[in-house]
């Protein structure tokens, strides 16, 4: 999928190269995996200078952008991506606590600064955290050490929020490269996809509607199948169409005996 209306903050390349050379200057390093039961980090790690040679994901999935769970289980995953505003947060955590499903909700460094209180509140919501970078760029048109920064940025980012990013990170716009992958997983991070995109980013005036966004996960449902939806309004209109569709969604694919799991199960 290319751009989407309102969702991302654009980024003009002397930011970048200005990110990158603070990146070398302050020694931003990534935070590493952290145990279970171990508190989270808010800063990288004392005398971490590098990512970790041995990726914190599986190998095979190395060089890919991961568009479902490999998986003849049916499960489906629900992803939500936050770059622009967090008109739907509220409605989304709500919805997923009432259902007891689990979500992995991929943040930019520019979201958590623009939106702190749809930010913390998802943070401290259990759900998973992935990394979106920082800024929101098409990484296909970054170099190898501006990719570094971006990714490394909006981890600290996130990281102050108590968020741990790692491994999992998501191409702004799916915007990628084979290039664009590698640096991402040179630096430890997974990159993962969508199976399908709901669209009701779009809204109304695109022709978006909450029964289009449920029918497009439905007609597309598969063994692990990852549904992309976002957080924020529609910067226009302030539809939440993703937000409004949910709890539909949930239903109508438990009643075709699939089950909700969340992104970890690609780690496995």
């Amino acid at each position: 999928m290319l751009r989407r209306t309102g969702i991302a903050a654009g980024t003009a390349a002397a930011a970048v190269v200005a990110a990158t050379v603070l990146v070398m200057l302050l020694g931003v390093t990534p935070i590493g995996e952290r145990a279970v039961g171990e508190p989270r980090t808010t800063s990288p790690p004392a005398g971490t200078t590098t990512a970790p040679t041995t990726p914190p994901f599986p190998p095979e999935l190395a060089g890919k952008d991961v568009k479902r769970i490999p998986t003849s289980r049916k499960v489906v995953a629900l992803t939500f991506d936050a770059g622009g505003n967090g008109g739907g947060t509220t409605s989304i955590l709500d919805t997923l606590d009432r259902t007891g499903v689990p979500a992995a909700f991929f943040l930019t460094g520019a979201f958590a600064q623009g939106a702190p209180d749809a930010a913390r509140a998802i943070v401290n919501s259990g759900h998973r955290i992935g990394n979106h970078s920082e800024t929101h760029p098409e990484f296909s048109k970054l170099t190898n050490a501006e990719i570094g920064a971006e990714v490394a940025f909006a981890e600290r980012t996130l990281g102050d929020l108590g968020a741990d990013t790692r491994p999992l990170f998501r191409f702004p716009y799916g915007d990628r490269n084979d290039r664009a992958i590698r640096a991402v997983n040179d630096v430890g991070y997974l990159t993962v996809g969508w199976t399908v995109d709901t669209a009701g980013w779009q809204g109304p005036s695109a022709g978006a509607t909450k029964e289009k966004a449920v029918r497009r996960v439905l007609d597309t449902l598969r063994p692990g199948q990852i549904v992309l939806a976002h957080v924020g309004a529609h910067p226009s209109d302030g539809s939440t169409i993703d937000a409004d569709a949910l709890p539909t969604i949930i239903r109508e694919v438990r009643e075709r005996g699939y089950r909700f799991v969340g992104l970890d199960m690609l780690l496995s």
